[in-house]
């Protein structure tokens, strides 16, 4: 997983609350359980004008000119800055899957859900939480400015704005270890791995009535 350091990137404004992850990415395509490739098909229904389906192909359907991701303002956006209680719904890993593979790397909202917050954190998805006003001036800068980019910094823990404001954003210490160093559960466990040899070395040595039982 590529770590995540510092960025500066375009901010796509998704203006709605209680974005459930079936919204973020259709039940229909659930059934890959590879991470890649979902991309095309986020927001599916909201993207697009008709009914999409896996192997479909996205080039040519008709895309919803109302949509956000479809105004060519917000075309490769990598921040997505939105409303409360993002990512409600299932706990489908997929939804992450399907950001970062479209290319967002950072996700703003007042709230995110529990579970959907954590499956981003193993996915190289930096979630901040900022309060309502804060992220309500927001949208406003990205509706008064084409072209608006925020700069994050995940070391200072900061967001700096075009204007040159620096808004300062919490992270849990374990989460920004996993992201900073491009660690998932198993680069976790990894980590630990002269521990773990050290420990099953000894556990041979120290319980060999353990291992006799299973010859």
């Amino acid at each position: 997983m590529e770590p995540f350091t510092r960025m500066k990137g375009l901010v796509a404004p998704l203006d709605r609350a209680n974005v459930d992850t079936d919204a973020i990415i259709p039940k229909q395509f659930l059934k890959s359980i590879e991470r890649t490739g979902f991309g095309p098909n986020l927001f599916d229904e909201w993207r697009y004008l008709d009914e999409g389906a896996p192997g479909k192909d996205n080039s040519a359907r008709p895309e919803n000119p109302d949509f956000v991701l479809n105004q060519q303002r917000s075309r490769g956006a990598t921040i997505l800055l939105t409303r409360e209680n993002f990512g409600c719904g299932s706990s489908r890993e997929h939804a992450p899957w399907a950001l970062a593979d479209y290319g967002f790397r950072v996700i703003i909202a007042p709230s995110f859900a529990d579970i959907f917050a954590n499956n981003c954190t193993k996915n190289g998805i930096l979630t901040i939480t900022l309060d309502a006003e804060t992220v309500a001036r927001l949208f406003q800068e990205v509706a008064d400015q084409p072209g608006y980019e925020l700069d994050v910094d995940l070391a200072a823990q900061t967001i700096t704005t075009p204007s040159g404001e620096v808004i300062p954003f919490e992270v849990d210490a374990h989460k920004k270890h996993m992201l900073y160093h491009g660690l998932d559960d198993i680069g976790l466990t990894l980590e630990r791995d002269a521990a773990i040899a050290a420990f099953e070395g000894g556990h041979h040595e120290n319980r060999p009535w353990v291992f006799e039982a299973q010859r």
